[in-house]
């Protein structure tokens, strides 16, 4: 479904990814998870093309995309397929809830204005905002903004989406309902890669979880794999520092 190969950023001196390479496979939830400064969302960011690889390559339905030098035309393609769910909503703010949602399926997709309504309304429904339709981004509150967020994603009925830390922006008592959608994306079957630091929901709904640490992918497995019998020493630190003591591994 989708690999990436030997990925390599930096900025300036500072090396961000160091040869990274990550399988996933149809209907896959991936989990990214390790300390701030890991990688994780330069990864994500460099697979939807917001950042430059300077080096590797990416397979997507059997295509091979070098992440340095894609064609405008190769990058097109990949978002097509790729939908991204920002940390900060990513919200036009001059546009309601139902243009946002629009704006993509029209202008990227060219789907014909009134099936772009139509599908657009549908999403709202889904995420439960449908009555905020016509309301813009700063009459929203910050979960009210990451559902039509997500719900845009949706909407573009893409092979992947890639949520980047979707829950850090939210305040405590918002963060349950994000997550309670995100799970709800997931039954739907659609492929994920999740950059999240929600433990107890990620061992609830990834059926791979990666740990990253220092630009590398340290240790990947299943969630009890990770979370219950760890076998790196990076990873067992990690986990003893964030996660809940009812999930400590053993």
């Amino acid at each position: 479904m989708l690999e990436v190969n030997h990925v390599k950023k930096s900025f300036g001196k500072l090396k961000v990814l160091k040869d990274v390479s990550l399988k996933v496979d149809t209907g896959d939830v991936v989990v990214l998870l390790g300390p701030s400064g890991s990688g994780k969302t330069t990864l994500l960011r460099c697979i939807n093309f917001l950042e430059k690889a300077d080096e590797g390559n990416m397979v997507i339905d059997d295509e091979t995309i070098n992440l340095h030098s894609a064609k405008r035309k190769e990058i097109k393609s990949v978002r097509k397929k790729v939908a991204f769910v920002f940390q900060n909503y990513g919200l036009f703010q001059n546009k309601t809830a139902l243009q946002n949602i629009t704006e993509g399926l029209i202008v990227a997709q060219k789907v014909p204005k009134e099936e772009a309504i139509k599908r657009a309304e549908e999403v709202l429904e889904w995420v439960g905002l449908a009555d905020k339709r016509d309301h813009y981004p700063s009459q929203l509150s910050g979960g009210q903004q990451q559902r039509i967020g997500i719900a845009r994603a949706v909407a573009l009925n893409p092979d992947v989406i890639l949520f980047d830390e979707p829950t850090s922006a939210l305040d405590p008592e918002l963060v349950g309902d994000v997550l309670s959608l995100i799970k709800k994306v997931a039954k739907k079957g659609i492929t994920m890669i999740v950059v999240t630091h929600e433990m107890t929901f990620a061992q609830e709904v990834a059926n791979k979880v990666v740990f990253m640490d220092g630009g590398v992918i340290v240790e990947q497995g299943t969630p009890k794999e990770i979370f219950v019998h760890p076998k790196e020493e990076r990873t067992k630190k990690f986990l003893e520092r964030v996660l809940p003591q009812d999930m400590y591994y053993i």
